[in-house]
């Protein structure tokens, strides 16, 4: 089932039933103010998440995207709308680029102080292929742009740094009934799908010793008391950790065993050119890969995913590839099209 909303999601949610929805994964707006999008100029309100929570069945569970200036914005919008608040999933990439004032090069505008050239870049970070000293990129075709380098104590002073991660927020609607267990039983809700979301799974088995069970006896549910056995290698539990796979990235993981220091996390790279799909030019397109997994990772098997800012359709594509219905919500009327056709050609 497909159900694609044209409109304001407050609006557009109130003509869905109580409890009707199993999982909401989302991408709202950051409130940023991103490239000068109207539609980014604030987090959702408490109204949305509450309109949002009426439809969510109790101890359905939702993931919500947002940027690092303005998470304690979205989350307290989110808590204040009567969500549990579970936990943070950090998304961190490589490819970000910084926004920041070269506080030297403008002191020295502002001086009319001479700068000396020391080599080129392009504005956007990319490099190209040259021979020519300072010269960076991968692109011959673009333009490059003098780089310089003054004098003043002000050099190498900035104002942003570079953007590495975004965070989606784990929250769950409270439960009707006294435990999960009961929860389950009556509305299918409540839990994680722990065992579907394991990374590395191999179905292998593997020696566990002694040490390793004493180790982990009463933290994992595996330990045994003495000997060595053979055990399901069912991959690695699930964690609130995603990584681009980029070389930056993976720097940052301490080595515990060869090739192993980020096989341990999901790994999800950002959208690629060929996953945007023809037409897409929304800014802040999520990977279908990132939203699939997050989809099945709180969404009961033939369940339904809600959106509340379905944008250029992403979730919704995720969801149909994982099984799911789903409900989309999207105010533009361009982004509603691509999401429409974006939704319709994975169904």
């Amino acid at each position: 089932m497909i159900n694609l909303l044209h409109g304001d999601c407050l609006e557009q949610m109130k003509t869905l039933e109580d409890n009707s929805v199993d999982s909401i994964v989302s991408d709202p707006p950051y409130g940023i103010s991103f490239m000068a999008k109207k539609w980014d100029y604030d987090v959702p309100s408490v109204e949305v998440w509450k309109e949002a929570m009426r439809v969510l069945k109790p101890g359905g569970h939702a993931l919500i995207a947002c940027g690092t200036r303005t998470q304690h914005r979205m989350v307290v919008n989110i808590e204040d709308a009567g969500f549990e608040i579970r936990d943070v999933v950090s998304w961190i990439y490589g490819s970000g680029f910084p926004k920041s004032l070269n506080i030297g090069k403008a002191v020295d505008k502002l001086q009319g102080n001479e700068r000396r050239v020391v080599g080129k870049s392009l504005s956007h970070g990319k490099a190209f292929n040259s021979k020519v000293p300072g010269v960076v990129g991968t692109n011959p075709n673009e333009k490059a742009a003098d780089e310089t380098k003054g004098n003043s104590p002000h050099e190498g002073w900035g104002t942003a740094l570079k953007p590495s991660s975004e965070f989606f927020t784990l929250c769950r609607k409270p439960l009707s009934e006294k435990t999960v267990a009961a929860n389950v039983l009556k509305w299918g809700t409540g839990g994680i799908n722990i065992d579907g979301c394991r990374v590395g799974t191999s179905g292998a088995t593997k020696k566990v010793n002694t040490d390793e069970c004493r180790d982990s006896l009463g933290k994992y549910g595996d330990g045994l008391n003495g000997g060595t056995v053979s055990k399901l290698d069912k991959g690695r539990f699930p964690a609130n950790l995603i990584h681009d796979g980029s070389e930056e990235v993976l720097e940052l993981f301490p080595e515990s065993k060869p090739n192993e220091s980020a096989a341990r996390f999901f790994y999800c790279a950002k959208a690629s050119k060929k996953d945007r799909d023809e037409g897409n030019n929304h800014p802040t397109v999520k990977p279908t890969a990132l939203m699939s997994y997050l989809c099945r990772l709180i969404t009961p098997t033939g369940g339904v995913v809600l959106d509340p800012y379905m944008g250029s359709g992403s979730t919704g594509k995720a969801a149909v590839r994982e099984g799911f219905s789903f409900v989309g919500c999207e105010l533009d009327p361009d982004y509603y099209e691509i999401a429409k056709a974006r939704v319709n050609h994975s169904q």
